[in-house]
């Protein structure tokens, strides 16, 4: 079978898969989330935290709520790393610097997971299994929490009142995540991913040398860092170590598994809005963007001319001949368009066009379908936008889902836009600013600057994935690059529970004739259209600079 039609096959099955998810599986998390009822096991979890299930609490509270939760995650996570020497199950390894630690801690607790250090290096199995396996999960779990506060503002009325955070928390993490993931574990362990307690093992090598070959707990936190969107690999190759990724299927089953509760949260929106059609035409936006990204870079790195790499026409440095381009390509444009991060190849080898367009994937604001909880309320944002541009055009009061976009909402809608860069473009600009940190790129010209770029891109944008040139650990990066994930994750938040708040306490409006259908395949085209030039308008200068000065 051809590298084609193979890949061809691979998106057929994934098309399938996905289908089946988006269906069951949207349906059920929206049940999950208006259930009014608790279990026995959360109303204990409840007490035990102080928490009246039966509260709901007004956009500021559920905003200090999460806000206070990931504050507390990003302490214990640190003091973790810093008292790891001292703790069980540490196989050894010293506790990590303050400052790489602070990176580490943010890194995980926004959901970024970006890695400026050598897994199987670096991190005990306690570490890995109570520290950053667990905030997979609970990261995760508050994306999605926001996600529906967002979508109770468009459903509620005369009210600021979200919902409870921590109700909303508890679900996620215990009637979602947890179950799927561990189907998933049982799936990849089967498949042949490492699973295990055991110290590192001294192996002898075909030099006559030894090595330290590294177990550990990977499939579980394999397959909750590709559910949850998160992308902090066990091992410093991430997706590309064959322990985390033995072969096709599972490279397949992984890229399921980071889609698959992004697409399904789109019928869970339609389904709480009351009108599934909404739904779908956010997933319409979303495949389009992602079919478009997929069909460049495929293309790029399946007919790359003048690469000394090449074999069979298709430039293979870097990636891994288990899954080919097709294979590397549909990863790497599924882990950037969410904002997982693994690698199953590496992006820094990939030609400059190709490695523009997934970093221009990133840039998008990792909408196409976006991360667990992210992805939906970053669209949402931008279908916020679509219709009051249309309104503007025509002369009318923009609407959305039966609520005015005025004053409060459109000036919040624009503070979101604006965050992320904020945070992308003024590291980039320091760190190419100062001859020190200009020293931590492997290349000079366009291709180092976009090894920096593509780094506070990935964290500004809590990806996490690398262009693996850059030097990060460093103290100025570790540092930088934590406070740009911090401020890229929690300070839109802060803009979208504030507009979830501002729509709640409207009244409805009823549905005329001049109200813009937002269900049609003109909405669709609008809002693909809005998204690309926001970010043109936003990255240009930036990716001329780099990608696309190396390319051209």
């Amino acid at each position: 079978m051809s590298d084609v039609a193979a890949g061809l096959l691979q998106i057929l099955a994934l098309v399938v898969a996905l289908g089946f998810g988006w269906k069951y599986l949207g349906d059920y998390m929206a049940r999950v989330y208006e259930s009014p009822g608790h279990g026995r096991v959360e109303r204990l979890l409840y007490r035990t935290v102080g928490v009246d299930p039966d509260a709901d609490q007004r956009w500021p509270v559920y905003l200090r709520s999460v806000l206070a939760f990931s504050a507390v995650s990003v302490l214990g996570l640190y003091l973790l790393q810093r008292l790891q020497g001292h703790l069980p199950l540490s196989v050894g390894f010293a506790g990590i610097d303050p400052a790489l630690a602070f990176n580490t801690a943010a890194s995980f607790v926004s959901n970024t997971n970006w890695q400026a250090y050598s897994g199987e290096a670096a991190m005990g199995h306690l570490v890995q299994m109570a520290g950053l396996a667990v905030q997979n999960f609970a990261s995760a779990a508050v994306g999605m929490t926001v996600a529906v506060a967002l979508i109770r503002g468009f459903t509620r009325k005369s009210t600021e009142r979200l919902g409870n955070f921590w109700v909303d928390l508890f679900r996620g993490s215990f009637r979602i995540l947890l179950p799927i993931a561990v189907i998933a574990t049982i799936v990849l362990v089967a498949s042949g991913v490492v699973q295990n307690l055991a110290s590192p093992h001294e192996v002898s090598t075909l030099a006559g040398g030894t090595q330290s070959v590294t177990g550990g707990p990977v499939a579980s936190q394999e397959a909750i860092k590709e559910l949850g969107t998160n992308g902090g690999g066990f091992y410093n190759a991430n997706s590309a170590h064959p322990f985390e990724n033995p072969n096709a299927f599972t490279n397949w089953f992984e890229i399921f598994l980071l889609l698959l509760i992004p697409v399904a949260l789109t019928r869970t929106f339609g389904r709480m809005i009351g009108d599934r059609r909404q739904g779908l035409a956010i997933l319409g936006v979303m495949t389009t963007i992602f079919a478009g990204m997929l069909a460049i870079v495929w293309s790029f790195e399946a007919r790359h001319p003048g690469l000394a790499s090449q074999v069979a026409g298709s430039a293979m440095e870097g990636k891994e001949t288990r899954f080919g381009v097709p294979g590397s390509a549909l990863f790497a444009v599924a882990t950037t368009g969410t904002s997982t991060g693994a690698v199953n190849s590496f992006h820094d080898s990939y030609s400059a066009l190709g490695g523009g367009a997934i970093l221009l994937n990133m840039l998008l604001g990792e909408i196409a379908p976006g991360g667990v909880g992210s992805g939906l309320y970053g669209i949402l944002i931008m279908a916020i936008l679509a219709v009051f541009i249309a309104g503007l055009m025509v002369g009318r009061t923009p609407e959305y889902l039966g609520k005015k976009i005025q004053s409060r909402e459109i000036k919040l809608v624009s503070l979101y836009i604006l965050a992320t860069p904020m945070a992308v473009l003024v590291g980039t600009g320091l760190a190419m600013a100062f001859g020190s940190t200009r020293g931590s790129m492997l290349n000079d010209g366009p291709h180092g600057f976009s090894e920096v770029f593509y780094a506070f891109a990935s964290g500004g944008n809590n990806n996490g994935s690398a262009f693996a040139g850059l030097s990060a650990n460093t103290p100025f990066y570790n540092t930088a690059i934590g406070l740009a994930m911090l401020i890229g994750r929690f300070l839109p938040m802060v803009f979208v529970l504030a507009l979830a708040g501002s729509l709640a306490r409207q009244q409805p409006v009823p549905v005329t004739a001049g109200t813009l259908p937002t269900h049609k395949a003109l909405f669709v085209g609008l809002l693909v259209g809005v998204i690309l030039i926001v970010t043109g308008l936003t990255y240009f200068p930036a990716l001329s600079l780099g990608p696309l000065a190396e390319g051209l």
